[in-house]
């Protein structure tokens, strides 16, 4: 439970994805756009057309799992990408500071939480 790690490789699925997709039909993109199988270890990152929402799917012991993340404000900054890719290779740091909104000088954030009053 929980195991996502800098050790995994981590492929981000470049087109925008519906996020009432779950399992079984994203699995189906990983199988039928990527051309991969999901039960290979790796993790898929699938991000939304409005760039506020992100799901991992990833195959563990015991089955399939989803980690999810919905942004209150801002919208996740996605890697370049080049010409005809349907998935861009990440690595565990990229993906973490795509997360949480980290750019290029460490002391900056993308915005992500509404102000709490």
């Amino acid at each position: 439970m929980f195991s996502l790690n800098d050790s995994m490789r981590y492929l981000l699925y470049s087109e925008p994805t519906d996020m009432r997709k779950s399992y079984h039909t994203l699995s189906g993109l990983v199988t039928n756009n990527l051309g991969l199988n999901v039960r290979n270890g790796d993790v898929y990152i699938f991000i939304n057309k409005a760039r506020n929402r992100i799901k991992l799917l990833h195959m563990e012991p015991g089955g399939l799992v989803i980690y999810s993340k919905l942004l209150e404000e801002g919208r996740f900054r996605l890697p370049e990408k080049g010409t005809d890719q349907t998935s861009l290779k990440m690595n565990w740091l990229d993906l973490v500071m795509m997360v949480e909104g980290v750019i290029d000088d460490p002391s900056r954030r993308l915005k992500r939480l509404k102000r709490i009053v």
